[in-house]
């Protein structure tokens, strides 16, 4: 039976690219994200890949939503064995003098507290089948970065310690998680900086694709194996 894994954020860049590279790799991939064209399109990327694709649009932030989806993959597959967690949010007003203090909250929200409730509604499977976890994090989420912003940085640092406690109480149940940190990525999310890359500064970045071979390599990992944390960057990361 094939394995199947459960990606959020995976309308477009790094969780689009993950989605292809699985697909390729023998996954059947469930697709989660606000958007449902969005979805649409890496489905139809997977299937020309010649995987399996569910399309699940879904809210993150809405824990009945994510338990609701959790249930209709069971029904769907019987199981899941892997999460790749790459939803993510940021604003253009970031910094102490000028954030808002909603927009805050809703990024905690997405960035945080969501990968928390995926991993906790799905931990029932990921005990059941030694399941493996990528979370897709930030530089910012390993080192300071004054410019990513107030609330980002705090959540995506907050990402280490959710990973270092899951490995730690899941040890036993063959689950193994990874707390990836990736620089500067050429996706529309840069669109979301207060001073957007042009394509010369993009061109230098790294791509999706290579995102999702970083990806790969963890969830082709043997069982024994747990790779804690992973940080890739360009280089001319600064």
């Amino acid at each position: 039976m094939q394995r199947v894994l459960w990606i959020t954020g995976a309308g477009s860049g790094m969780g689009q690219a993950v989605a292809r590279s699985a697909a390729l790799a023998g996954w059947t991939v469930v697709l989660s994200g606000r958007r449902p064209e969005s979805l649409q399109e890496s489905a139809s990327q997977v299937r020309s890949a010649g995987g399996t694709a569910l399309e699940l649009p879904l809210d993150v932030r809405d824990g009945d939503a994510v338990r609701a989806a959790r249930s209709r993959i069971l029904a769907e597959f019987g199981r899941i064995d892997g999460l790749v967690l790459a939803a993510g949010l940021n604003t253009p007003q970031r910094a102490w003098g000028d954030q808002d203090i909603t927009e805050f909250h809703d990024i905690v929200a997405v960035n945080l507290g969501a990968v928390v409730t995926v991993v906790d509604a799905t931990l029932p499977d990921l005990r059941e089948n030694a399941g493996v976890v990528v979370v897709i994090s930030s530089y910012a989420g390993w080192s300071f970065h004054p410019m990513a912003g107030v609330a980002y940085s705090a959540s995506k640092t907050a990402l280490g310690s959710v990973v270092r406690t899951l490995n730690s109480a899941e040890a036993g149940n063959g689950v193994r998680a990874t707390h990836l940190c990736p620089g500067d990525v050429a996706t529309d999310f840069l669109d979301r900086r207060p001073n957007v890359p042009d394509a010369a500064a993009r061109a230098k970045m790294l791509q999706p694709d290579d995102i999702a071979r970083t990806v790969q390599f963890v969830l082709d990992s043997p069982a024994h194996v747990r790779i804690d944390e992973l940080v890739v960057s360009p280089v001319v990361q600064k």
